[in-house]
């Protein structure tokens, strides 16, 4: 039985349906990837799928109970606590113990109703199963690098995506709705996400253009055209594959069509011999195709991108010699030397927060080091396309944000209306006059594009460009990038537009310690074991966790070990008896569907128990300096 079923549903918020008419099942076990151009719905599909929205027509079946969280593409007003207590507020039942338990084990008071109270806490953190809560709370922290006590106002925009997510990950709901997951996210981040949800089993449908968390990912693709669901099992591949056979086949199709409606209104302008009385039913198939045709929903066109190329840079671009930079105590840069000449395509790759912004401005010249010096070539016309879209005025139409109150702009040194221009990034004459806050962000972003494309460049900087766009607007992107003649920067975190785009990579590996690689993403994966294996054993700074083993427990962890031995007892327990069960060729008989589920539910088992040893583990080494001891 599907966990969810959407039965005949539309939904509508203007002239043209949104949803016509569609049918959708989620299966148990799917990990389903909505696709579809920018506005085509995908983002309402999942607000359906969560309750948030209600459709016009149609039925939506849940499984009783069903548990469906959801990871938002904008950040929702309200939120409030630090990151610690809306991740925790995911996790549903236990939450408020959670948080109580936390604002107490983290207080600064130590009298005597606060030792009781933390009693009483821990008491029914042992009968609500809440220690695996909290330890799923904590994981998801640490490995999404998030701070847990800084409130959530007051973080930026990408860690406040961050935080949502780990919000909607601590829950473990029966199915996981995904917007656009991976904006915002480091390569480190993305491949951690991608290794959580596979190794979670979770149930899941996803909108994304990352096309590598999408090939890795996906098991099913649905696609959203004009308002008609197109579901294509299996991966990526055969989804491209499908989808070029489908569209053929419908362009035969309406070719055929077109044709026939053709001969019919040349019959009907025969003159009278066609409204004779044994001809009426010819007339009436017409009047039908007419109908037919009329309500025929084209398929949207293609984003029009075209860069205006400044006359060409002297041969060198940027020199760099000995470059440093840091703020306090912590270094960005530490004696890093490049050249770039004309022509090169720059990918710079990192973690979030470290410098990869400030190393562009160091390299543009717009910020002076601390050490060394930068020389810029001659003749350089930059082009910046900024990942916040400061150069944006949300509170000014499209229009406006384009050419302010003209109604032409200059394109490659001649003028074309500003609606003319617009169509070709996709934007109706209405959608022109519409302010830019209520625009979805892969509108922004191509917005954002053609205002940038009205200017003459030799140097392109690209910071995040591909965040919201659909995937068809992305792979034109490529190519335009393909064709570009002049000087490329581009900061990104999608793997694939990587190596498709760039020819070499300047990447952040701690400590200050920034090297170029020739190739992009994937090339850097293949050089980086032998260029990073030696000298990270040697560095001092991997002595730190030398220090933590003669630290001494804090009275969290304290009381967490004392919990260990009973939690694993009972998991072995549990997992002897479901061996025992599984084992019994008299259980396969009455059985039925409960098998698959138990040896699911095996699996969760010993993964559960190996993450609660290396627990067990970790503590011990913290208290006594030995691994833990065994059973007796």
């Amino acid at each position: 039985m599907a966990l969810i079923s959407l039965r005949q549903i539309s939904l509508s918020f203007g002239s043209q349906p949104l949803l016509d008419d569609v049918n959708l099942q989620i299966e148990k076990g799917d990990r389903l990837c909505l696709l579809g151009r920018n506005g085509a719905g995908k983002s309402t599909l999942l607000g359906l799928l969560a309750g948030r929205l209600q459709p016009d027509r149609g039925v939506i079946d849940r499984q009783q109970g069903l548990r469906v969280t959801e990871l938002p593409q904008d950040v929702p007003e309200g939120i409030r606590g630090t990151s610690f207590e809306v991740v925790a507020s995911g996790c549903g039942g236990p939450a408020d113990l959670l948080r109580a338990y936390h604002r107490t084990t983290t207080g600064v008071d130590n009298d005597e109703a606060t030792t009781k109270k933390l009693a009483e806490l821990q008491h029914t953190m042992d009968t609500r199963d809440g220690w695996s809560a909290l330890q799923r709370v904590e994981l998801i922290l640490s490995q999404l690098k998030l701070p847990a006590e800084q409130p959530f106002d007051q973080l930026s925009g990408g860690l406040r995506r961050r935080v949502l997510l780990g919000r909607a990950l601590a829950g473990e709901p029966d199915i996981l709705l995904l917007d656009e997951p991976t904006n915002h996210l480091d390569i480190e981040s993305i491949a951690w996400l991608e290794d959580y949800l596979l190794r979670s089993n979770l149930t899941l449908a996803f909108v994304t253009h990352d096309r590598a968390f999408l090939r890795r990912m996906a098991t099913r693709i649905v696609e959203i055209d004009r308002g008609l669901l197109a579901d294509y099992p299996g991966d990526y591949a055969n989804y491209l594959r499908r989808k070029e056979e489908r569209l053929h086949a419908e362009d035969e199709e309406w070719r055929r069509f077109d044709r026939k409606l053709a001969e019919e209104e040349v019959w009907i302008r025969q003159g009278i011999k066609a409204r004779r009385t044994r001809n009426e039913g010819r007339v009436r198939e017409l009047k039908q195709m007419r109908e037919q045709r009329r309500q025929r929903r084209e398929r949207t066109g293609r984003v029009q991108l075209r860069l205006n190329e400044a006359e060409r840079s002297g041969k060198l671009v940027v020199e760099a010699e000995n470059l440093s930079f840091g703020y306090d105590d912590r270094p960005i840069v530490n004696d890093f030397s490049t050249t770039i000449l004309r022509g090169d395509r720059i990918g710079l790759i990192g973690p979030n927060g470290a410098g990869k912004t400030t190393l562009l401005k160091l390299l543009l010249g717009q910020l002076e080091p601390d050490a060394g010096s930068v020389r810029l070539g001659t003749n350089l016309q930059v082009l910046y396309f900024d990942q916040q879209r400061e150069q944006l005025n949300p509170d000014l139409t499209v229009q406006q944000n384009l050419s302010g109150d003209q109604d032409t702009v200059m394109v490659g040194g001649r003028s074309r209306h500003v609606y003319g221009y617009l169509k070709d990034f996709l934007f109706t004459p209405d959608r022109a006059r519409t302010p830019v806050r209520i625009l979805s962000g892969g509108e922004r972003n191509r917005l954002l594009l053609a205002k940038l494309f009205t200017r003459d460049a030799n140097l392109l900087v690209l910071d995040e460009p591909t965040n919201d766009l659909d995937l068809e607007t992305l792979e034109l992107l490529e190519e335009l990038l393909a064709d570009y003649r002049g000087t490329l920067f581009l900061v990104s975190h999608d793997r694939e537009f990587l190596d498709r785009t760039v020819t070499s990579s300047i990447v952040f590996e701690g400590g200050g310690r920034v090297a170029e690689y020739v190739g992009g993403y994937s090339d850097w994966l293949r050089q980086r074991p032998q260029q990073e294996e030696s000298p990270q054993k040697q560095k001092p700074a991997r002595e730190k966790p030398k220090k933590e083993r003669v630290r001494k427990l804090s009275f969290n962890e304290k009381r967490e070990l004392e919990g260990l031995p009973a939690r694993i007892e009972a998991l072995e327990a549990e997992q002897e008896e479901l061996h025992g069960k599984l084992a019994d060729p008299e259980f396969y008989k009455t059985a039925g569907p409960q098998v698959a589920g138990l040896q699911q539910r095996l699996r969760e088992l010993e993964a559960e128990l190996e993450q609660v040893y290396d627990r067990w583990q970790e503590l011990e080494i913290l208290e006594t300096g030995e691994g833990p001891k065994a059973k007796g």
